[in-house]
């Protein structure tokens, strides 16, 4: 049986990890890496690399490459 929970007037399943968790942590972090992220969310780095991904598709943080890994921080709007 599936625990999550649904929102009542969509029906939708809820978002087990929230985009918004995501942002605040690169806030409060700065530049971070996916383990850090997913560490501070308390998620499976697949499940932040994922996430972040998917918020560099919607322009909302960028990532550069440094050595083999990936540092994601949010997109400078200024």
């Amino acid at each position: 049986m599936d625990d999550r929970k649904r929102d009542e007037n969509s029906g939708r399943f809820s978002e087990e990890y929230p985009r918004e968790d995501f942002l605040r942590v690169l806030e409060e972090l700065g530049a971070a890496g996916t383990t850090d992220v997913a560490e501070h969310v308390d998620c499976d780095r697949r499940t932040a690399y994922l996430k972040l991904q998917s918020l560099e598709e919607e322009g909302e943080v960028e990532s550069r490459k440094v050595g083999n890994a990936l540092l994601w921080e949010l997109v400078d709007e200024s």
